[in-house]
Protein backbone atom coordinates (compact mmCIF):
# COMPACT_ATOMS: atom_id res chain seq x y z
CA UNK A 1 0.00 0.00 0.00
CA UNK A 2 1.38 3.39 -0.96
CA UNK A 3 1.96 6.05 1.68
CA UNK A 4 1.05 8.84 -0.75
CA UNK A 5 -1.94 10.99 0.15
CA UNK A 6 -1.56 12.94 -3.10
CA UNK A 7 0.26 11.80 -6.24
CA UNK A 8 0.49 14.06 -9.29
CA UNK A 9 2.31 13.27 -12.52
CA UNK A 10 2.48 15.45 -15.61
CA UNK A 11 -0.43 17.68 -14.60
CA UNK A 12 -1.35 20.14 -17.32
CA UNK A 13 -4.03 22.82 -17.42
CA UNK A 14 -4.63 25.61 -19.90
CA UNK A 15 -7.20 28.33 -20.43
CA UNK A 16 -7.60 28.59 -24.20
CA UNK A 17 -4.06 29.28 -25.42
CA UNK A 18 -2.62 30.19 -22.00
CA UNK A 19 -0.83 27.30 -20.28
CA UNK A 20 -1.32 27.61 -16.52
CA UNK A 21 0.18 24.30 -15.37
CA UNK A 22 2.89 22.83 -17.56
CA UNK A 23 3.63 19.26 -16.49
CA UNK A 24 3.51 19.31 -12.68
CA UNK A 25 4.91 16.35 -10.72
CA UNK A 26 4.54 16.15 -6.96
CA UNK A 27 3.91 13.66 -4.20
CA UNK A 28 2.58 14.33 -0.71
CA UNK A 29 3.15 11.68 1.95
CA UNK A 30 0.30 10.89 4.31
CA UNK A 31 0.44 12.58 7.71
CA UNK A 32 2.69 15.45 6.61
CA UNK A 33 2.44 19.13 5.74
CA UNK A 34 3.17 19.98 2.11
CA UNK A 35 3.44 23.66 1.24
CA UNK A 36 3.05 25.07 -2.26
CA UNK A 37 4.69 28.47 -2.72
CA UNK A 38 4.70 30.82 -5.67
CA UNK A 39 4.02 34.40 -6.76
CA UNK A 40 0.55 35.49 -7.80
CA UNK A 41 -0.33 33.95 -11.15
CA UNK A 42 2.05 31.02 -10.69
CA UNK A 43 -0.78 28.46 -10.78
CA UNK A 44 -1.25 27.67 -7.07
CA UNK A 45 -5.02 28.17 -7.04
CA UNK A 46 -5.44 26.19 -10.25
CA UNK A 47 -3.45 23.33 -8.73
CA UNK A 48 -5.65 23.30 -5.62
CA UNK A 49 -8.81 23.50 -7.75
CA UNK A 50 -7.73 20.44 -9.71
CA UNK A 51 -6.75 18.48 -6.60
CA UNK A 52 -10.08 19.25 -4.94
CA UNK A 53 -12.12 18.27 -8.07
CA UNK A 54 -13.32 21.83 -8.68
CA UNK A 55 -11.58 21.81 -12.05
CA UNK A 56 -10.70 19.01 -14.46
CA UNK A 57 -7.09 18.60 -15.60
CA UNK A 58 -6.24 18.73 -19.30
CA UNK A 59 -3.58 16.07 -18.96
CA UNK A 60 -1.56 13.98 -16.56
CA UNK A 61 -2.42 11.70 -13.66
CA UNK A 62 -3.83 13.11 -10.40
CA UNK A 63 -4.72 10.85 -7.48
CA UNK A 64 -5.93 12.10 -4.10
CA UNK A 65 -6.50 9.63 -1.25
CA UNK A 66 -5.88 6.89 -3.78
CA UNK A 67 -8.65 8.05 -6.11
CA UNK A 68 -8.45 9.58 -9.58
CA UNK A 69 -9.78 13.15 -9.46
CA UNK A 70 -11.25 12.91 -12.95
CA UNK A 71 -13.05 9.54 -12.72
CA UNK A 72 -13.59 9.19 -8.95
CA UNK A 73 -14.42 12.76 -7.94
CA UNK A 74 -17.09 11.72 -5.44
CA UNK A 75 -14.67 9.45 -3.56
CA UNK A 76 -12.06 12.24 -3.51
CA UNK A 77 -14.55 14.72 -2.07
CA UNK A 78 -15.49 12.26 0.66
CA UNK A 79 -11.87 12.08 1.79
CA UNK A 80 -10.90 15.77 1.78
CA UNK A 81 -11.68 19.04 3.50
CA UNK A 82 -11.08 22.51 2.06
CA UNK A 83 -10.56 25.74 3.99
CA UNK A 84 -10.34 28.71 1.66
CA UNK A 85 -8.52 32.00 2.11
CA UNK A 86 -11.67 33.69 3.42
CA UNK A 87 -13.69 32.15 6.23
CA UNK A 88 -16.82 30.55 4.79
CA UNK A 89 -19.01 30.97 7.87
CA UNK A 90 -22.60 32.18 8.04
CA UNK A 91 -22.39 35.36 10.10
CA UNK A 92 -26.09 35.26 10.98
CA UNK A 93 -25.63 31.91 12.73
CA UNK A 94 -23.82 31.27 15.98
CA UNK A 95 -20.64 29.22 16.06
CA UNK A 96 -22.56 26.22 17.30
CA UNK A 97 -25.21 26.61 14.60
CA UNK A 98 -22.56 26.84 11.88
CA UNK A 99 -21.08 23.57 13.05
CA UNK A 100 -24.49 21.93 13.40
CA UNK A 101 -25.30 22.96 9.83
CA UNK A 102 -22.20 21.14 8.62
CA UNK A 103 -23.16 18.08 10.66
CA UNK A 104 -26.62 18.07 9.09
CA UNK A 105 -25.15 18.40 5.60
CA UNK A 106 -22.70 15.55 6.23
CA UNK A 107 -25.59 13.11 6.70
CA UNK A 108 -23.81 11.35 9.51
CA UNK A 109 -25.61 9.60 12.40
CA UNK A 110 -27.84 12.20 14.08
CA UNK A 111 -27.05 10.86 17.53
CA UNK A 112 -23.37 11.75 17.08
CA UNK A 113 -24.01 15.30 15.86
CA UNK A 114 -24.17 17.06 19.23
CA UNK A 115 -21.07 15.25 20.44
CA UNK A 116 -19.15 16.21 17.29
CA UNK A 117 -20.15 19.87 17.66
CA UNK A 118 -19.27 19.96 21.37
CA UNK A 119 -15.90 18.29 20.76
CA UNK A 120 -14.97 20.72 18.00
CA UNK A 121 -16.02 23.78 20.00
CA UNK A 122 -13.81 22.60 22.85
CA UNK A 123 -10.91 21.65 20.61
CA UNK A 124 -10.84 25.09 18.99
CA UNK A 125 -11.50 26.96 22.25
CA UNK A 126 -14.82 28.33 21.01
CA UNK A 127 -17.09 26.94 23.74
CA UNK A 128 -17.61 30.29 25.50
CA UNK A 129 -18.53 31.99 22.21
CA UNK A 130 -20.60 29.07 20.89
CA UNK A 131 -23.95 30.86 21.24
CA UNK A 132 -22.77 34.21 19.85
CA UNK A 133 -23.33 35.18 16.19
CA UNK A 134 -20.26 34.56 14.03
CA UNK A 135 -20.49 38.24 13.01
CA UNK A 136 -19.16 39.12 16.48
CA UNK A 137 -16.10 36.86 16.17
CA UNK A 138 -12.58 38.19 15.66
CA UNK A 139 -10.64 37.24 12.54
CA UNK A 140 -8.78 34.53 14.41
CA UNK A 141 -11.98 33.06 15.83
CA UNK A 142 -13.59 32.97 12.38
CA UNK A 143 -10.61 31.14 10.95
CA UNK A 144 -10.79 28.62 13.79
CA UNK A 145 -14.52 28.14 13.26
CA UNK A 146 -13.98 27.74 9.52
CA UNK A 147 -11.38 25.02 10.08
CA UNK A 148 -13.58 23.36 12.71
CA UNK A 149 -16.41 23.22 10.13
CA UNK A 150 -14.01 21.55 7.69
CA UNK A 151 -13.27 18.84 10.27
CA UNK A 152 -16.91 17.82 10.77
CA UNK A 153 -16.56 15.03 8.21
CA UNK A 154 -13.20 13.85 9.67
CA UNK A 155 -11.26 14.35 6.41
CA UNK A 156 -7.85 12.71 6.20
CA UNK A 157 -6.55 15.33 3.76
CA UNK A 158 -7.12 19.06 4.29
CA UNK A 159 -6.36 21.84 1.83
CA UNK A 160 -5.56 25.13 3.57
CA UNK A 161 -5.43 28.16 1.30
CA UNK A 162 -3.52 30.94 3.07
CA UNK A 163 -5.09 30.09 6.45
CA UNK A 164 -3.54 32.96 8.42
CA UNK A 165 -3.94 35.86 5.99
CA UNK A 166 -4.86 38.99 7.95
CA UNK A 167 -4.44 37.41 11.38
CA UNK A 168 -2.47 38.99 14.21
CA UNK A 169 0.72 37.17 15.37
CA UNK A 170 -0.99 35.49 18.32
CA UNK A 171 -3.82 34.13 16.15
CA UNK A 172 -1.29 32.94 13.57
CA UNK A 173 0.59 30.94 16.18
CA UNK A 174 -2.69 29.49 17.44
CA UNK A 175 -3.48 28.27 13.92
CA UNK A 176 0.00 26.80 13.63
CA UNK A 177 -0.57 24.84 16.83
CA UNK A 178 -3.88 23.55 15.47
CA UNK A 179 -2.23 22.44 12.23
CA UNK A 180 0.52 20.62 14.14
CA UNK A 181 -2.14 18.90 16.23
CA UNK A 182 -3.97 17.72 13.12
CA UNK A 183 -0.78 16.29 11.64
CA UNK A 184 -0.02 14.54 14.93
CA UNK A 185 -3.40 12.83 14.51
CA UNK A 186 -2.36 11.59 11.06
CA UNK A 187 -4.09 14.23 8.92
CA UNK A 188 -2.34 15.36 5.73
CA UNK A 189 -2.17 19.12 5.13
CA UNK A 190 -1.74 20.74 1.71
CA UNK A 191 -0.86 24.35 2.48
CA UNK A 192 -0.63 27.36 0.21
CA UNK A 193 0.74 30.49 1.85
CA UNK A 194 2.39 33.82 1.08
CA UNK A 195 4.08 33.80 4.51
CA UNK A 196 7.36 32.01 3.97
CA UNK A 197 8.04 31.79 7.70
CA UNK A 198 4.78 29.85 7.93
CA UNK A 199 6.00 27.28 5.43
CA UNK A 200 9.34 27.15 7.23
CA UNK A 201 7.60 26.51 10.55
CA UNK A 202 5.04 23.95 9.39
CA UNK A 203 6.03 22.21 6.17
CA UNK A 204 7.79 18.87 5.93
CA UNK A 205 8.27 19.52 2.23
CA UNK A 206 7.99 22.65 0.09
CA UNK A 207 7.46 23.08 -3.64
CA UNK A 208 8.01 26.38 -5.44
CA UNK A 209 5.76 27.01 -8.42
CA UNK A 210 6.56 29.70 -10.97
CA UNK A 211 4.86 30.35 -14.32
CA UNK A 212 3.15 26.97 -14.24
CA UNK A 213 6.26 24.91 -13.52
CA UNK A 214 7.74 23.52 -10.34
CA UNK A 215 11.18 25.08 -10.05
CA UNK A 216 12.19 23.35 -6.80
CA UNK A 217 11.02 20.76 -4.27
CA UNK A 218 12.46 19.55 -0.99
CA UNK A 219 12.50 20.11 2.74
CA UNK A 220 12.91 23.75 3.82
CA UNK A 221 16.50 23.01 4.87
CA UNK A 222 17.31 21.32 1.56
CA UNK A 223 16.06 24.32 -0.38
CA UNK A 224 17.99 26.76 1.80
CA UNK A 225 21.21 24.82 1.23
CA UNK A 226 20.83 25.34 -2.53
CA UNK A 227 21.16 29.09 -2.10
CA UNK A 228 24.57 30.68 -1.46
CA UNK A 229 24.85 33.17 1.36
CA UNK A 230 25.69 31.20 4.51
CA UNK A 231 28.15 33.22 6.56
CA UNK A 232 29.56 33.72 10.03
CA UNK A 233 29.06 37.13 11.61
CA UNK A 234 31.70 38.34 14.05
CA UNK A 235 31.13 41.42 16.16
CA UNK A 236 34.05 43.19 17.83
CA UNK A 237 34.35 45.82 20.55
CA UNK A 238 36.76 48.15 18.74
CA UNK A 239 37.42 49.33 15.20
CA UNK A 240 41.06 48.25 15.59
CA UNK A 241 40.01 44.63 16.20
CA UNK A 242 37.59 44.76 13.27
CA UNK A 243 40.30 46.02 10.91
CA UNK A 244 42.74 43.39 12.11
CA UNK A 245 40.19 40.59 11.61
CA UNK A 246 39.29 41.87 8.12
CA UNK A 247 42.96 41.56 7.11
CA UNK A 248 43.19 37.88 8.04
CA UNK A 249 39.95 36.84 6.31
CA UNK A 250 40.17 37.70 2.58
CA UNK A 251 36.72 37.93 1.04
CA UNK A 252 35.09 38.99 4.30
CA UNK A 253 32.83 42.06 4.38
CA UNK A 254 33.19 44.63 7.16
CA UNK A 255 30.42 46.77 8.62
CA UNK A 256 32.26 49.57 10.49
CA UNK A 257 29.09 51.04 12.00
CA UNK A 258 28.18 47.74 13.64
CA UNK A 259 31.80 46.71 14.25
CA UNK A 260 30.88 43.48 12.50
CA UNK A 261 32.61 41.23 9.99
CA UNK A 262 30.75 38.89 7.63
CA UNK A 263 32.88 35.86 6.76
CA UNK A 264 31.61 33.48 4.03
CA UNK A 265 31.38 29.84 5.17
CA UNK A 266 29.25 26.73 5.11
CA UNK A 267 28.12 27.05 8.73
CA UNK A 268 29.59 23.66 9.68
CA UNK A 269 31.46 23.02 12.91
CA UNK A 270 34.71 22.25 11.08
CA UNK A 271 34.85 25.60 9.30
CA UNK A 272 33.68 27.43 12.44
CA UNK A 273 36.44 25.82 14.47
CA UNK A 274 39.02 26.80 11.85
CA UNK A 275 37.77 30.41 11.92
CA UNK A 276 38.01 30.62 15.72
CA UNK A 277 41.47 29.06 15.65
CA UNK A 278 42.56 31.69 13.13
CA UNK A 279 41.33 34.46 15.40
CA UNK A 280 43.17 32.90 18.32
CA UNK A 281 46.40 32.71 16.31
CA UNK A 282 46.25 36.48 15.85
CA UNK A 283 45.27 37.13 19.49
CA UNK A 284 41.83 38.38 18.45
CA UNK A 285 38.55 37.72 20.20
CA UNK A 286 35.06 38.49 18.93
CA UNK A 287 32.45 39.69 21.38
CA UNK A 288 29.78 37.85 19.43
CA UNK A 289 29.80 35.04 16.87
CA UNK A 290 26.69 33.91 14.99
CA UNK A 291 26.03 31.67 11.99
CA UNK A 292 23.56 33.00 9.41
CA UNK A 293 21.92 30.84 6.73
CA UNK A 294 19.57 31.81 3.88
CA UNK A 295 15.85 31.67 4.72
CA UNK A 296 12.92 30.78 2.46
CA UNK A 297 12.63 34.42 1.42
CA UNK A 298 16.11 34.11 -0.11
CA UNK A 299 15.12 30.82 -1.77
CA UNK A 300 11.93 32.35 -3.15
CA UNK A 301 13.77 35.34 -4.60
CA UNK A 302 16.53 33.22 -6.13
CA UNK A 303 14.11 30.78 -7.76
CA UNK A 304 11.35 33.11 -8.96
CA UNK A 305 13.03 36.49 -9.28
CA UNK A 306 10.38 37.96 -6.99
CA UNK A 307 10.53 39.06 -3.40
CA UNK A 308 7.75 37.91 -1.11
CA UNK A 309 6.38 41.44 -1.02
CA UNK A 310 6.14 41.50 -4.82
CA UNK A 311 4.37 38.15 -4.75
CA UNK A 312 1.60 39.32 -2.45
Amino acid sequence: MTNSAIAVSGLRKAYKDKVVLDGIDLEVRAGTVFSLLGPNGAGKTTTVNVLTTLMKPDGGSVRVAGHDVATEAKAVRAAIGVTGQYAAVDELLSGQENLQLMVDLSRGPAKDGKRVVADLLERFELTEAAQKPASTYSGGMRRKLDLAMTLVGSPRIIFLDEPTTGLDPRSRHTMWSIVRGLVADGVTIFLTTQYLDEADQLADRVAVLDQGRLVAQGTPDELKRQIPGTHIRLRFTTAHELDAAARIFPGATADPDALALRVPGDGGTKSLRALLDRLDEHSLSAEECTVHTPDLDDVFLALTGHTTEAAK
